[in-house]
């Protein structure tokens, strides 16, 4: 099942919401190169398990396996939201990205050197967008 998303990375976060909700442990996505950097960063703070880029048999696509947590177990994530939007972008100089939950939480920044969490770029000293928040 192939479905056409105007925010890709928006259906990916409600995509882990859903499945947080219900108590699914894993999800499986289409592949994009910024989904899986997001998921990729979460992967690094510990929030899911594994990340694995799939190929599709018989199709040129790639689809993305997110393992939320281990069955049996409670998700790492409480609360994930998307910053900036197609419709309204929120971009932010290294001294103004937001702390999250007081520092509990982090936001990912989308930069010139990639994707990376708040606290990178501040200690970096660059700005970018401001993709999502997550605590």
């Amino acid at each position: 099942m192939t479905t056409i998303s105007s925010d890709p990375i928006a259906d990916m976060l409600t995509r882990i919401r859903n499945a947080i909700a219900v108590q699914k442990n894993e999800i499986e996505l289409p592949h994009s190169i910024v989904k899986e950097q997001v998921a990729r960063v979460f992967k690094n703070k510990h929030l899911i398990e594994s990340v694995e880029v799939l190929k599709v048999k018989d199709s040129p696509f790639k689809n993305l396996k997110i393992v939320i947590n281990q069955p049996e177990t409670n998700a790492k994530i409480t609360e994930i939201q998307r910053m900036s939007k197609p419709g309204r972008r929120l971009y932010a100089r290294a001294d103004k990205i937001p702390t999250v939950k007081n520092g509990r939480g982090f936001v990912i920044v989308s930069t010139s050197q990639g994707l990376m969490t708040g606290s990178e770029a501040k200690r970096k000293g660059i700005g970018g967008e401001l993709i999502c928040k997550v605590y």
